[in-house]
């Protein structure tokens, strides 16, 4: 498998290209500000047709790029229908801090040509991949967790976890749309339950493994201790 990823933009958002091989097609994970241009060096460089792009969830620093990303390629971009007002209107799910880098640009979103709609369990088959869609609402309501089968090094699955688990810590729940339950909700039921070999590559910061999380995440040690966890003790 064939995976590159680049931090995208003022906010550092993690975007990803991913293909069962160089010169084959490919998915766009998250095309945030200014992600163009370095998804088109990928593209050329490994001789790559993107035909799909994929947003775990629809804040302004994941899908700033998506609509000139998906109308160079002809691609269909995939958004779970909580999140999809977001692609017309970011800001309603800005923060105050977001607004402020924003002012005095003269910006304007629009959906993508092709926008299909992802649900909870949709297995999509695209560009030869196997992509497992977990519906993990919390930081956002339609956020998303992205699985593929990987099947070597020992690693079973990669995970493109969003905004939901980073490298030590979880997303934000404090803005339009979030909410902290959820958030521990989705965490125990999608998160917990995983296999520890999973490598999980987050929206923000460096790539981790479940195990990894399971073991130093603090989030993740306050469900088990609490009992929450309930029936979770897989990879224990």
């Amino acid at each position: 498998m064939f995976i590159a990823g680049f931090p995208a933009g003022s906010w550092g958002t993690n975007c990803y290209v991913v293909a069962t091989e160089p010169g084959a097609e490919c998915v766009v994970v998250d095309p945030g500000q200014n992600a163009a241009s370095g998804v088109d060096e990928l593209i050329r460089e490994h001789r790559l047709k993107p035909v799909a792009v994929l947003l775990t969830h629809g804040h302004i620093d994941h899908m700033w790029s998506v609509t000139p990303v998906a109308g160079t390629y002809d691609a269909t971009a995939w958004i779970h229908p909580a999140d999809r007002h977001l692609l017309t209107d970011p800001m309603a799910g800005i923060s105050r801090e977001s607004a402020q880098m924003l002012l005095g640009g003269k910006y304007e979103f629009t959906e993508p040509d092709d926008v299909r709609e992802l649900g909870d369990g949709n297995v999509l088959s695209i560009a030869g991949l196997e992509i497992t869609v977990d519906h993990a609402p919390g930081h956002t309501q339609g956020s998303v967790a992205f699985r593929t089968p990987y099947g070597d090094q020992g690693i079973s699955e990669v995970m493109f976890s969003g905004d939901l688990l980073f490298a030590g810590s979880i997303g934000r729940t404090d803005l339009p749309g979030g909410d902290h339950a959820q958030m521990l909700t989705s965490l125990r039921d999608r998160v917990l339950p995983l296999a520890d070999d999973i490598v999980v590559l987050p929206g923000h910061g460096e790539q981790t493994s479940i195990g990894r999380e399971r073991a130093t995440n603090p989030y993740l040690l306050d469900l088990l201790r609490s009992g929450d966890a309930g029936r979770v003790t897989r990879g224990l």
